[in-house]
């Protein structure tokens, strides 16, 4: 992770309603396809009367390539799932799972007319979702003295860092994860308080 994006915080639900068929859409925040699972099996035992239960989500930010899924369940392909996608991504939220529970109200809509309501009724419910900046950190070793971890400590919550690992030695080893934006600060910190003793070192795994 290497930038700032904006993440799901809050649960909607909103319902729409086109040629007499009811398009429910529910938004969650979302992590993985594990938690996107298991809030399509709660939404299948408390609709199991509908006709599809269409999904989409993102595990990751919304113009992140690797972090997404969809399903249309049964309704022809590509009218369900990957309209919703889109409009999740267009609505530039990570972290997000959308499903829209459909009950049939009679009328065919066609290819045009299912994609239009699929991808309308997550756009409409997208104006109701809540997001937070999820920050980018990056981790590093810190090696320091006893007399220095409170100071070390002090500049960490300045930046709004966290102590990952701590290793006390004949030095304090810390492992920190650092916002990235305030890496270059840190850095700065670090060298006037020590006269340019204390240096902040790069680990295998440098970002989350």
């Amino acid at each position: 992770m290497t930038k700032s994006y904006p993440i799901a915080i809050n649960d909607v639900e909103d319902e729409s309603i086109v040629n007499r068929s009811r398009f429910i859409c529910y938004l969650r925040p979302c992590d993985d396809i594990a938690q996107a699972k298991a809030m399509l099996k709660e939404l299948q035992q408390l609709h199991p009367q509908a006709s599809h239960h269409c999904h989409a989500f993102l595990s990751k930010a919304a113009d992140d390539s690797q972090g997404y899924g969809f399903s249309d369940d049964g309704e022809p392909t590509g009218t369900a799932g990957k309209p919703m996608l889109l409009a999740l991504q267009g609505g530039g939220i990570g972290h997000v799972c959308a499903i829209v529970v459909r009950y049939f109200g009679g009328t065919k809509l066609g290819t045009g007319g299912l994609q239009r309501a699929y991808g309308g009724s997550v756009r409409q419910a997208l104006a109701f979702l809540q997001s937070k900046i999820k920050i980018a950190m990056v981790h590093k070793t810190l090696a320091c003295q006893y007399s220095q971890i409170d100071d070390v400590l002090h500049l960490l919550r300045q930046i709004e860092g966290q102590v990952v690992t701590q290793d006390y030695q004949q030095t304090v080893i810390f492992r920190l994860a650092i916002p990235i934006e305030k890496l270059g600060l840190m850095q700065d910190k670090l060298h006037t308080l020590s006269s340019g003793q204390l240096q902040l070192t790069a680990i295998e795994q440098e970002t989350e």
